[in-house]
């Protein structure tokens, strides 16, 4: 596809991966780069450096629409109305590349994802090194991740490894890389693409997180919590990552027996108000990490419950992101709200429906004590709960519950055979259950 086809604005400005863009002004062109980089990276500040790039030159078409996702991954998605309107208004001006980046991203922010994933794999065979298209079909939380299918892992690799060539050693591009790695268990080449990504970028907050999961799939809990806690010591507190990262603190800090400092860390850090983060990682850390408490021996907390309760009802009361519906369920479900947990098993949104109505049936005898039916609905999900979306340490929830009502409900044997076959690197280091 010819690059200079339709552009009114070319110039001979590139972004840090060497795609042309269409603005003639150095200070734009740097702010945008420096706005991608902390947006790849859940830097601080990111919004700020795409306002400079539009002040710079507000005719900057990809600064817009950049902004306009940025607001969106920051939870404030509400505001991105007017920075994709001026996107698509300047788009027409610009080169073949930037009208469809704009495009894929117009389709993301309304909410067609699945059209999106089929426009950014016709995109990257054009422009493989526009990172800023592919990432949102990276990631757990991306669009495969979350598109409800089987096979999403396997399809998220796919995607990424043909490009390796494209990318060499750009520690973005290793990020992503081994985070799809490690989610296959695939721990080698995870870690030589991990520690390549530190490397390049040491403050990458992404990066440092999936270093964390290769330690948790590893079962490595004290050297996972020694290393994530001198990394995030200098993350702030603003960082997009910090919730989820102090989530990790969090659990480390219960499964080696400091469960004070898990608490501290729940209270100042994960809790709605304790620390910023993007809503659904407010909802499913703060809903996790309780009922993973529990799980581990801790009294079971009503006015905890009911603070995520609210907030689930807020954000995420049934809105088709299995991911988040089913902590929803889980919280209305602990702390007792039968009419918000209700609404989810009778009509189930999203292209997981069809599993997202047992995990809450599920949910719901979990906070009854009955163990019974919590076995019956939630272990035949275990199968195929990769449509649930998030990473294995998350769905670990949901093995952990199978489990921990199997010990409770006399099955013991059974229970260790299950979580033994089905998570065996952690089973032998010792799980967090009480009973086991």
């Amino acid at each position: 596809m010819a690059e200079n086809a339709m552009s009114n604005r070319a110039s001979a400005l590139e972004d840090r991966y060497g795609n042309r863009l269409s603005t003639s002004s150095s200070a734009a062109r740097d702010a945008y780069v420096i706005g991608v980089d902390k947006l790849l990276s859940a830097g601080t500040g990111i919004d700020e450096a795409f306002r400079d790039a539009i002040a710079a030159d507000e005719g900057f078409a990809l600064a817009h629409i950049a902004l306009a996702r940025t607001l969106q991954v920051l939870g404030r998605g509400n505001e991105a109305k007017a920075p994709l309107e001026r996107a698509l208004a300047l788009a027409p001006a610009t080169t073949a590349r930037e009208q469809s980046h704009v495009a894929i991203f117009a389709r993301i922010l309304g909410g067609r994802g699945a059209e999106a994933v089929s426009m950014i794999a016709g995109h990257i065979k054009d422009w493989p090194r526009d990172a800023m298209v592919l990432a949102p079909a990276t990631g757990v939380f991306g669009l495969i991740g979350f598109s409800g299918e089987s096979g999403r892992e396997v399809e998220q690799l796919a995607l990424l490894e043909p490009l390796a060539t494209h990318y060499g050693d750009d520690w973005w591009f290793r990020t992503v890389l081994a985070f799809a790695e490690i989610e296959l268990h695939r721990l080698d080449s995870g870690y030589t693409n991990i520690e390549a990504a530190l490397r390049g970028f040491p403050r990458n907050a992404h990066a440092a997180h999936i270093k964390a999961h290769l330690f948790y799939e590893k079962g490595e809990r004290e050297e996972g919590l020694a290393y994530l806690g001198r990394w995030n010591a200098a993350y702030p507190r603003e960082g997009q990552l910090h919730c989820h990262i102090s989530w990790h603190l969090a659990l480390w800090s219960l499964e080696t027996g400091r469960r004070d400092q898990a608490w501290k860390i729940y209270r100042e850090a994960l809790h709605p108000g304790g620390s910023w983060g993007p809503q659904i990682n407010v909802l499913t850390d703060c809903a996790s990490f309780l009922a993973r408490a529990e799980l581990a021996g801790e009294p079971r907390s009503p006015e905890l419950w009911s603070e995520i309760s609210r907030y689930a009802a807020k954000w995420f009361p049934n809105s088709g992101i299995i991911f988040a519906d089913m902590h929803s369920a889980l919280a209305f479900a602990m702390a007792g709200d039968e009419e918000a947990l209700a609404r989810i098993i009778e009509n189930p949104k999203g292209p997981a429906a069809d599993i997202l109505a047992p995990i809450a049936r599920g949910f719901d005898g979990f906070a009854r004590g009955d163990w019974t039916r919590v076995v019956d609905e939630l272990k035949p999900v275990l199968q195929t709960h990769e449509r649930v979306g998030g990473s294995r340490a998350q769905r670990d929830l949901l093995e952990y519950s199978v489990t921990c009502a199997l010990l409770r409900s006399g099955r013991a044997d059974e229970a260790r055979q299950l979580i033994a076959s089905r998570r065996p690197r952690n089973a032998a280091r010792g799980l967090p259950l009480a009973g086991i």
